[in-house]
């Protein structure tokens, strides 16, 4: 894609396309640097580039957007092998993430890319329907061998057992940063009408990627109360992403957690001056324990919420 760029005076430049070919032109540096044959991955972030002529649909027509994806290197014979353990592993991944199973799917290409041996999609099943979240593709020894060709660099290796030359085998895997955290929100968000007739919005994400970890609170803003619970935080915070909050009421504290995924709050109250207790409050069942300050670390389980 040509940048507006070629109009200054710095001259033509052009965006990437795709961002896998950083990694191929690298290659024989990686290989080298690791001091490690086939086989191995190399996987990356970065920014990708579509010409659109006219961007829509949210997140799925995006002129610019970040993608994540990985390379594997390996012996050309067992390509079909590796394609089938990255289609599985792909879809466990992403169930894993909290991705409910009925909602993605495997879509085989009809018609594959010169260079390409064997592709499919992984798709999510979206409000405006079935889309692509995930791509996986056996790509085959194209990339490197034309960065050979024209580079005039050895991009095989020689196998000691077999004495033979090889161009490693390429399986790909990648998948649109965005449109991966747009099905994480989908999955994650829900509205639930409480015994009150009050509606509350919880943010039912895996505790494991979820930003906040544990909202340590003082009932009050007293300052007996501010120390106990600043020294639970303190505590807390080596091992967990926290927050600290005592701003308005205890109930508008939870909803704040709630909304945005934080799996346990944590009251510090005056019994707790008293016995070394405070109450643990579990997000999706909204059910509320009392344990010892001392014990807070094993009651903070992800198992909690399987």
């Amino acid at each position: 894609m040509e940048s507006n760029l070629n109009k200054t005076k710095f001259g033509k430049s052009y965006l990437r396309g795709e961002t896998c070919q950083g990694i191929f032109i690298n290659y024989k540096n990686i290989s080298n640097s690791i001091n490690k044959n086939i086989s191995f991955g190399v996987a990356q972030i970065g920014k990708a580039f579509r010409n659109e002529i006219s961007a829509r649909q949210f997140v799925f027509r995006l002129r610019e957007f970040q993608q994540m994806e990985m390379q594997y290197f390996d012996f050309p014979s067992n390509s079909k092998e590796n394609f089938e353990r990255f289609k599985k592993s792909s879809f466990e991944f992403l169930i894993s993430l909290g991705i409910s199973e009925e909602n993605i799917r495997y879509k085989e290409h009809d018609n594959l890319v010169f260079y390409c041996k064997n592709a499919l999609d992984i798709e999510y099943k979206y409000p405006v329907g079935w889309k692509e979240l995930e791509g996986i593709h056996d790509r085959g020894d194209w990339d490197l061998s034309q960065h050979q060709k024209f580079s005039k660099t050895t991009m095989g290796f020689f196998d000691e057992i077999t004495k033979k030359n090889y161009t490693p085998n390429i399986i790909e895997t990648s998948i649109g940063v965005e449109r991966l955290f747009l099905a994480v929100l989908l999955e994650s968000y829900t509205e639930e009408e409480l015994p009150d007739k009050t509606t509350r919005v919880v943010l039912k994400l895996k505790p494991e990627i979820a930003p906040i970890y544990v909202a340590v609170l003082p009932l009050f803003k007293k300052e007996n109360l501010r120390q106990k619970a600043t020294s639970v935080f303190n505590m807390l915070s080596g091992d967990y992403v926290c927050l600290y909050d005592e701003t308005q009421s205890i109930g508008k504290r939870y909803r704040r957690a709630d909304e945005v995924g934080t799996p346990f709050c944590i009251t510090v109250d005056y019994q707790t001056l008293e016995d070394d207790t405070v109450t643990i409050r579990n997000r999706d069942s909204m059910k509320q324990d009392r344990v010892k300050v001392s014990d807070l670390k094993k009651s903070l389980s992800p198992e909690l919420f399987e």
